[in-house]
């Protein structure tokens, strides 16, 4: 009998009491010839619709969930139907609520209509007879190129990590002039071009460092003045004592009288050979 409620409940609308009182009387008249009693079992459905003290004490059948193995059935009384749903519906519209609509993909002929017209709207302002609109136009092209050309020299820097104190050697004058003599007939030498300073280089006045005192550092193509920015950034990262630096853009650097080689010779606060001959290349556009 119990099975035939919903099916009353979905074929007559719940408006008021008063169709709530011709469903009392279907089940009646349905349960009738059962043993059990059945006003008093509908008495415990009915209590919600009740007096007061039933209304605290039951809740009705149908504001409850049915469970049929692992899927909860329910009632939804919300507007003048009762209609039952099958799983947890009201946490499946929450879920779909909050999720954000998809992105709709743009065909191929869309983007170039999309590129043509902004375009053809960046030609009028530049062709405006209106000398302000032409100047407002510039302007904002140059803060868009700024901004472009910032987010685009962020992946060329390389966090420098806290180095240790470096203290460097005193040479007197005799040794500095035996150093130069002697480096001078040397021919070992470690070329700095395009690129720049770079990991490369480094690891390059090591390995000379490990048959010789000194090595001298060759910067072509050098701008004037450059020599010296040159010098400065290799001392730092070989931790070498500047001997010369010559008019033809050449440093001679000297290892030191407690040299060790270090184990990594390339510094990792460096750029990679790759990386430098882009961040030349972006810096000479």
């Amino acid at each position: 009998m119990a099975a035939l409620v919903p099916w009353i409940l979905r074929r007559r609308p719940v408006r008021s009491a008063t169709s709530l009182v011709s469903i009392r009387d279907s089940w009646h008249r349905m349960c009738g010839s059962s043993s059990s009693s059945p006003a008093a079992s509908f008495e415990c459905l009915w209590g919600w619709f009740g007096p007061e003290e039933h209304r605290r004490r039951w809740r009705p059948w149908f504001q409850q969930p049915v469970r049929c193995g692992s899927t909860g059935i329910t009632l939804d009384t919300d507007g003048k139907f009762a209609r039952f749903g099958v799983g947890d519906t009201g946490v499946a519209k929450q879920k779909g609520r909050q999720q954000s609509p998809p992105k709709k993909k743009m065909s191929r002929k869309a983007k170039v209509n999309q590129l043509k017209w902004y375009r053809l709207k960046a030609k009028k302002k530049m062709k405006s007879p209106n000398p302000e609109v032409r100047i407002r136009y510039k302007l904002e092209k140059a803060k868009r190129k700024e901004e472009w050309l910032i987010e685009k020299l962020r992946k060329y820097d390389v966090p420098r990590t806290p180095e240790p104190v470096h203290d460097p050697e005193i040479l007197t004058e005799e040794e500095k002039f035996y150093l130069k003599r002697t480096g001078e007939k040397k021919k070992n030498y470690v070329p700095v071009g395009r690129r720049g300073v770079f990991g490369g280089v480094v690891l390059n006045m090591h390995l000379h460092w490990k048959n010789h005192e000194t090595v001298k550092v060759v910067c072509k193509p050098c701008r004037p003045g450059q020599v010296y920015e040159y010098a400065e950034e290799l001392t730092r990262l070989s931790k070498g004592t500047i001997i010369d630096i010559k008019p033809n853009n050449t440093i001679m650097f000297y290892r030191g009288k407690n040299y060790v080689q270090p184990q990594v010779m390339s510094p990792p606060d460096t750029l990679s050979k790759q990386k430098a001959f882009h961040f030349s290349s972006f810096l000479a556009t």
